[in-house]
């Protein structure tokens, strides 16, 4: 049998790849409704993170990708059990593609930076900013199309700083699992 190249999956990393991707799934039915305009509170980003610093770079991408097109498709793996091309249309979907975005910046800053601690959360938290200036960034758009402009400052205090503290604990959490599980699945 000819001898696998790095850039190869194995098995155990399609296995991994699945489980995070599963795991994302499930992390977005876990949510707390609130009042419109807001956005759910969903587990989403913790997975993201968790998938990012368990896997790595480029595994995590994977994971990110295969969820993304999980719910493009119409698998019901978006919070609230949805899926299809509109959740990701809607005004929300900039966040929920944030996380590929996201993804890819952690990919490139860990290759580029190493594998240290320090690097996987200054890239966890660039990544994030990513995601919500992509999701802001979307939400405007979508809003303004619709013919219900809103200001940045009125986006960013609906999509984005109320979750600040609570993603933040979340990469918390992320890391700590990755620290525990991480030495497993290399």
């Amino acid at each position: 049998m000819p001898e696998q190249t790095a850039s190869r999956l194995r098995t155990k990393d399609l296995t991994l790849i699945a489980l995070f991707t599963v795991l994302t799934a499930v992390c977005a039915w876990i949510s707390v409704p609130v009042p419109a305009p807001l956005i759910q509170f969903t587990m989403q980003t913790f997975a993201v993170f968790a998938a990012l610093l368990t896997l790595g770079g480029r595994r995590g991408t994977y994971a990110v990708t295969a969820y993304l097109l999980l719910g493009a498709v119409g698998a019901p793996v978006f919070s609230n059990f949805r899926g299809g091309l509109s959740v990701l249309l809607g005004a929300t979907g900039g966040y929920i593609l944030g996380f590929f975005f996201q993804a890819l910046l952690y990919w490139l800053m860990t290759a580029r930076l190493g594998e240290t601690l320090k690097v996987k959360i200054a890239a966890s938290v660039a990544g994030l900013i990513l995601c919500y200036a992509f999701g802001t960034a979307w939400y405007l758009v979508l809003y303004a199309q619709m013919g219900k402009p809103v200001g940045v400052l009125t986006a960013l205090g609906y999509c984005v700083f109320p979750f600040i503290f609570p993603d933040l604990v979340k990469l918390v959490l992320a890391v700590l699992l990755a620290q525990r599980v991480g030495k497993y699945v290399q």
